[in-house]
């Protein structure tokens, strides 16, 4: 669904759930010259808090390490990059687009 929905907003999919021993980034894309990593993340509630809270520090450095060896694995290293939410809300019917959700961190 959120793939779906990049790709209407003009977003060019590279790769789905990449796998790396850093860990998993859940979408790989295109936005004009930017090499976008994007973390998916659905909220039926915010019970347990909200899906924007849930991208703790910790995450992002596990995110930004595994952008980094996709970087390095596929000689981008000079790629101009981002990293990009996109919440999932209800059953689906509310998507949000966090562009530049956090700097990378380590």
């Amino acid at each position: 669904m959120a793939a779906r929905f990049l790709k209407k907003q003009g977003y060019v999919i590279l790769c789905r759930n990449y796998r790396a021993r850093t860990g998993e980034i859940d979408i790989i894309a295109k936005d004009g010259d930017a090499l976008v990593f994007i973390e998916v993340k659905s909220r039926h509630t915010d019970s347990y808090g909200s899906a924007k809270a849930s991208i703790t520090r910790a995450k992002q450095a596990k995110i930004t390490r595994t952008a980094m060896y996709y970087l390095k694995e596929t000689r981008q290293a000079e790629a101009s990059a981002r990293f990009d939410v996109v919440i999932l809300g209800g059953e689906g019917e509310h998507i949000e687009v966090i562009r530049n959700a956090f700097e990378a961190a380590l």
